[in-house]
């Protein structure tokens, strides 16, 4: 019998996909293009991996099912010859403090068996162990055993150190910090927000806290005079405010809902107090965000940021200790690790080698994915969602399965052009495991370098979801209907605005001085025009922009202390924006309608209609998120959900409502015939001839049609935006005002965007600089770099070897100099398409 070759997917219906049928050829590199929103993520996402996930844990007893998160089925009529899949997300989530570079990719956790085994120890009386087969032995043996050398210098029988006193999460973690490597203290400076303000017009910051906004009355009842300015207080009042003692004060409390609480027993707590509590109850992510801005984070003092006991760092291996190496450049290890097998006696070699072999086996999948520059010590959570995913795909790779289907989703973020070709190397790895790979990206390289591609159209939202073609890089090509082909075949045109003539002599300068690989670098940025900062990751992009200059410009509006880092600034801008491609809101609940100000003129304009009028209908009773609008079934989400036991949740459509949220009654009220279910229903070009009369909708509308996002319907669900789409309705806000005065900061904006959704992006950014607005984008894009006006290039490398500016200017003017490998990869690219 015939193995198969594809997998078979027929009548795929999940979010926009039209019944489509396709076959993905097994074994074999699949690229899927398309335009953001067009249907890409749920061929790839929405059925290959979560069928093949679910098919997967099918297979498992109903024990350990109940304890895994299952994915509910996909709407498609059948899938056949699927493997298992896994899934490499567009944004993995974010480790938490205790995780670093070397526990995440398990690097560390051979580092500790080399310290163990390899490691040259103290005795009691100061005498340096050398290394020995009988320590590497006395490793391996248990209970009291275990670990336990004799000093050949004077005799004393101890224990040197085992892999697991090195673990900063379990037995070696330092006694101060606990493992983390800092210490928290609360910043009294935080307490007062402003002593110009008297405490009922909110001196007190942290009484700002959920659950603390009764405590001035508190301090009132108990002597406080809280109508004058914090300044004009004594110096017993001051001290009752930020030390009073813990205790309960009888009084009367009005609550927020104006209900009177007589003889209420509030307990009060001082502007310490506040935090300290509410850090410990605080549940919620929000929250403990906002409780965090009252602390400062130092280096632990006795540890000294190695999260480890002072006294492991006694054990050396070639000389270093291990927070010396797990304090080196992933690129140099394998280095140190020819050193220390070259230095160890010949009867430790056999064990040795296979110890360091496992160590640069678990190095070399990250060396080819760029990440060279990086360090064991690194803290996870302040790696870039780029630096996450090639580490999650590292991972992958060092497991060597056969058989596995990957989905890969948007691997090139980060990705400078000079890594992609390790990333390449790294994807043909695993098809040549024996593995079946599909990968979403935008990357021209990356689909150029697939075994077949497949691309999903024509357009976004309801006007994609159908297969515009499918076949070899080399048949796409030369297919007229492809919009990737342009882009493959060099005849696309790049320019998306006409670039200014030149560089504008206003600008915001700054200089950063010693702020991790940064040092000493002065930059400035033109005022009103796109500045494209550049380089390899690592090279100080982020350190540069998001940690030096935006909270520069945001401590300067608010007339603050400038971030340490900041030697110099000069900014006439004193408001910045953020704007990235993460999803907006998580609830169902948020749409496109609510998301923008659509929503409360809707129920306005329906309460303001006679029958609503005559029913005593206010604008509340028009919001699915209200009792009074919502469906008493589903509760105003249209779904119902389902617990069937021993299977996944089931979702479906709200019987009562089927889906429309409301409740009937307020479906009845009309506006030119149309309920307010009804025009939700439509996409912005159906509902912009309908509210040519009503200029503050049909204002909003526009701004929509005008970013390109004129195909979604008013009530879309925004969480189910794709990257793209979610921006570029975070801009609409902006869009309707001058903007002399704001600085838009986009952090790799082009992530999940087709080529010609960066053309679009360009357009919108235009838009911005029209009303006055100055634009940084952080961006490896090269379709993005052509079109700014401005270049600062971060390198030469990343890490150490990175943190200067090592190009500027007009990136037209750059590519005749080919001053640094950002530039080459620019003026390589231009020339394609000339």
């Amino acid at each position: 019998m015939a193995l198969p070759t594809k997998i078979e997917v027929r009548g795929a219906r999940v979010h926009n996909l039209k019944n489509i049928d396709v076959d993905i050829p097994l074994h074999k590199f699949v690229a899927i293009s398309g335009l953001s929103g067009s249907g890409k993520s749920s061929l790839a996402m929405g059925i290959l991996y979560e069928e093949g996930s679910r098919r997967y844990l099918d297979a498992l007893s109903t024990y350990m099912r109940r304890r895994i998160k299952q994915g509910t089925q996909a709407d498609v009529t059948s899938v056949k010859h699927i493997p298992s899949a896994l899934a490499l997300r567009q944004r993995p989530s974010v480790p938490n403090e205790r995780a670093t570079v070397g526990t995440t990719t398990e690097t560390f956790n051979v580092l500790r068996l080399i310290f163990s085994r390899l490691g040259s120890p103290v005795c009691p009386n100061g005498h340096r162990v050398p290394a020995s087969l009988e320590i590497a032995e006395a490793a391996s043996k248990s209970g009291q055993d275990m670990m336990r050398i004799t000093c050949p210098t004077c005799g004393v029988k101890f224990y040197a150190f085992s892999a697991e006193d090195f673990a900063f999460n379990s037995d070696g973690a330092c006694k101060n910090c606990g493992g983390t490597g800092k210490v928290r203290q609360l910043d009294e400076d935080k307490l007062i927000a402003d002593e110009n303000l008297s405490i009922e017009e909110g001196a007190i910051a942290s009484w700002s806290l959920p659950g603390r906004n009764f405590m001035p009355n508190v301090a009132q009842h108990a002597g406080v005079r809280i109508d004058i300015p914090f300044k004009d207080l004594t110096d017993k009042e001051k001290d009752f405010i930020l030390n009073g003692p813990e205790k309960k004060y009888k009084m009367d409390f009005l609550s927020g809902t104006g209900r009177v609480f007589h003889d209420f027993n509030a307990l009060y707590e001082n502007a310490h107090q506040a935090v300290l509590r509410s850090a410990k109850s605080s549940k919620s992510e929000r929250a403990q965000k906002r409780i965090a801005e009252f602390f400062t984070y130092s280096t632990c003092p006795v540890c000294h940021g190695t999260r480890l006991r002072p006294e492991l760092l006694n054990q050396l291996v070639n000389g270093k200790n291990i927070d010396e190496v797990q304090h080196m450049q992933l690129g140099d290890l394998p280095e140190w690790s020819k050193e220390v097998l070259a230095k160890l006696p010949d009867d430790m070699h056999k064990m040795a080698s296979s110890l360091i072999n496992e160590f640069t086996n678990n190095l070399q999948p990250l060396l080819d994915l760029g990440l060279d520059y990086l360090t064991m010590a690194r803290a996870g959570n302040t790696l870039s969602t780029g630096e996450l995913q090639r580490i999650q795909l590292a991972r992958t790779l060092r497991t060597e399965t056969t058989g596995v289907l990957y989905v890969l989703d948007e691997p090139s973020i980060g990705l400078h052009p000079a890594n992609v070709d390790g990333l390449i190397k790294v994807l043909r790895k695993l098809v040549d495991q024996g593995n079946s790979l599909v990968v979403v990206d935008h990357n021209v390289d990356i689909i150029s370098a697939a075994d077949e591609i497949i691309e999903i159209g024509p357009g976004s939202g309801e006007q994609g979801g159908q297969i515009l073609d499918q076949g070899s890089p080399a048949e796409i090509k030369n297919d007229p209907q492809s919009l990737i082909a342009p882009y493959l075949n060099g005849k696309a045109q790049l320019m998306a605005r006409k670039i200014s003539d030149a560089v504008n002599t206003e600008r915001i300068t700054f200089e950063v001085d010693n702020y991790f690989n940064l040092h000493d670098i002065k930059a400035s940025i033109p005022l009103n025009q796109i500045t494209a900062v550049t380089g390899f990751s690592g090279a100080g992009k982020t350190s540069l922009i998001l940690d030096s200059l935006v909270p520069a410009i945001q401590d300067q509006s608010k007339s603050e202390k400038l971030p340490k880092q900041i030697k110099e600034f000069n900014s006439p801008i004193h408001n910045v924006v953020s704007v990235d491609a993460s999803p907006i809101g998580k609830s169902t609940r948020s749409t496109v309608a609510t998301y923008t100000s659509i929503m409360d003129n809707l129920r306005k304009l329906f309460a303001r209609q006679p029958p609503a009028k005559e029913k005593h209908y206010t604008p509340s009773y028009f919001s699915y998120n209200n009792k009074e609008g919502a469906c008493p079934t589903c509760g105003g989400t249209g779904i119902v959900t389902l617990d069937i036991q021993f299977l996944p949740d089931m979702q479906q459509t709200c019987p009562t409502c089927h889906g429309e949220r409301y409740n009937p009654k307020i479906q009845q009220i009309k506006w030119h015939d149309m309920s307010i279910v009804d025009i939700l229903n439509l996409d912005i070009n159906e509902a912009l001839p309908i509210f040519k009369r009503v200029p503050k909708i049909e204002r909003e509308l526009e701004l929509l049609k005008e970013v390109g996002l004129d195909y979604l319907h008013l009530g879309e669900s925004t969480p189910t935006l794709s990257g793209g789409e979610a921006q570029r309705l975070k801009l609409v806000t902006h869009l309707s005002h001058k903007q002399d005065d704001t600085l838009f900061v986009f952090d790799e904006p082009t992530i999940g965007l087709h080529p010609l959704d960066v053309k679009v992006l360009v357009q919108v950014m235009q838009k911005l600089l029209d009303q006055g607005a100055t634009i940084i984008t952080i961006t490896h894009d090269l379709n993005l770099i052509v079109n700014a006006d401005y270049m600062l290039d971060l390198g030469p490398r990343g890490g150490e070897n990175g943190g200067q500016i090592v190009a500027e200017g007009r990136p037209t003017d750059l590519i005749k100099k080919l001053e640094s490998l950002t530039v080459k990869y620019l003026a390589n690219y231009w020339k394609q398409f000339k």
